[in-house]
């Protein structure tokens, strides 16, 4: 079973990788299994640390029931236990929840990453049931908890997780919703215990405050220059550090080429063609001029930046393989 130690370096959050008709309301079979599978051959070859699929940048909110199957079992068969892989289960409905993590158990999925039922803000009392609860029933799964509170309405407060660290498959937490002041406090209850993965951009300084690496989309366009950020941070090296957010930032620019996650983060992935994620499933299928431009660019800022840090990720590999 995988544990916190495991959930460390940088998460991949992975896109539903989508066939040439998901844009079509009429259509029921839109994975595209073939360049998923190719993706997250790539990816792990390349030496990202941890997978996630169907998150929501994954549409977990946006898939049938048969494409969640689809998505979570070619997860699975491509990823081949060659790193840890946590598969999304958030819904807003709690027994939907259970269903589909008894898939995931079936099909030999590592864990889940699980937001709270989303249709209504859920009280602090809640989410720590709720947690515990579903933890409780499948107890050979590790759960990363999912803080978003933009999408699930609700911020999980630090009160609770003295409740959480009690649940031994409790694991991780993919979070980038607290100030230092509140990271702080919250390290203090759950260290050795719950990983937390920030977003790139706060990889310095969360990670000397107690992080255990960061959460990326962004690495979908080529991993190189959050494992170059992943190693400064490892090795110590803040300035180093806190420049090389600098230019992811300024590469990747601060918000999406558009509003919409599922859809627009996509464009850029595209345009960079590391792997080919398919066109948009949700209602928005078409984007401005503006949107597509400002996706072009962000790519070809990203693919600047692969081409700087690449050979220096893959001589310290090398190094480590010589080493060993």
């Amino acid at each position: 079973m995988v544990t916190a130690k495991d959930v460390q370096g940088v998460m991949a959050m992975m896109p539903a990788f989508s066939t040439k008709d998901a844009g079509d309301l009429n259509s029921k079979n839109t994975i595209d299994v073939d360049n998923l599978k190719a993706g997250v051959d790539r990816m792990i070859n390349d030496g990202i640390d941890v997978i996630t699929v169907s998150g929501s940048f994954g549409e977990c909110y946006n898939l049938h029931w048969d494409e969640y199957k689809i998505l979570a079992a070619a997860s699975v068969d491509a990823v081949k236990k060659r790193v840890p892989l946590f598969i999304g289960a958030t819904s807003p409905n709690a027994r939907e929840v259970v269903e589909r993590l008894k898939f995931v158990q079936d099909i030999g999925g590592d864990g889940t990453l699980l937001g709270v039922p989303y249709y209504d803000a859920q009280s602090p009392e809640y989410m720590a049931e709720f947690y515990t609860q579903i933890a409780g029933m499948f107890p050979k799964l590790g759960f990363l908890i999912y803080h978003n509170p933009v999408n699930h309405k609700v911020k999980i407060p630090v009160s609770i997780f003295p409740r959480l660290i009690k649940c031994a498959n409790i694991i991780g937490m993919k979070d980038s919703h607290r100030d230092t002041r509140e990271f702080v406090r919250l390290m203090e209850i759950i260290r050795g215990k719950i990983s937390v993965m920030t977003n790139q951009a706060q990889m310095f300084p969360y990670y000397r405050m107690g992080s255990s690496g960061c959460w990326s989309i962004d690495a979908w366009m080529g991993p190189w220059p959050v494992l170059y950020l992943r190693n400064l941070c490892r090795a110590g090296k803040d300035q180093e550090a806190l420049q090389m957010i600098s230019e992811i930032m300024a590469a990747a620019g601060g918000e999406r080429p558009g509003g919409n996650e599922g859809a627009t983060a996509k464009l850029p992935i595209e345009f960079a063609g590391y792997v080919n994620p398919g066109p948009a499933r949700t209602p928005i299928i078409k984007f401005s001029d503006t949107t597509i431009e400002r996706a072009k660019q962000k790519a070809q800022g990203w693919k600047a930046l692969c081409a700087k840090y690449k050979p220096l990720v893959e001589a310290a590999r090398a190094q480590v393989k010589a080493a060993s």
